[in-house]
């Protein structure tokens, strides 16, 4: 339940202005999560969420930009374990399944991972594509990424 509501943090924080937590909160409610404000505050110091300019006078709550927020290695390893089906691969792609709506968040902690044979990836809702800068490499990426189901 709290990587679902994570995941619709990152979704409402990128779509629309939240400049408090009453605000949030009430987003969330209206996506069908019951949760209190202190909920909230413990999820956007876990997101590492931050407060910026939005207008004169005004805030609103957003991922910092080019920063690393904790150990994403360990971040990567918990989401994993929780929300990754499957790893397979073909040529120089890797093809990770997860449960539905968690792609973009399996996809960002493979991009925070920062491992140099890695290219980028794209997520839809339970698919995710890795490219592989070389094909000799496609095959001890998918291990490494499968051994963080683990």
């Amino acid at each position: 339940m709290k990587n679902r509501r994570h995941q619709k943090i990152r979704e409402i924080i990128e779509n629309k202005n939240i400049e408090t937590q009453f605000q949030l909160t009430d987003e969330l409610r209206s996506h069908g999560f019951n949760v209190t404000q202190a909920t909230i505050s413990r999820d956007i110091k876990e997101l590492g969420l931050i407060k910026v300019v939005a207008g004169e006078n005004t805030f609103r709550y957003s991922f910092p930009s080019g920063v690393v927020v904790g150990n994403n290695f360990d971040r990567a390893k918990r989401m994993f374990r929780d929300n990754v089906l499957k790893v397979s691969y073909s040529e120089n792609l890797v093809v990770i399944k997860t449960l539905p709506g968690i792609a973009s968040g399996v996809a960002s902690c493979v991009d925070g991972l920062g491992w140099s044979e890695l290219i980028g990836s794209v997520a839809g809702d339970d698919t995710v594509f890795v490219l592989i800068r070389d094909k000799k490499d496609v095959q001890p990426v998918s291990e490494r990424l499968q051994s963080l189901t683990q």
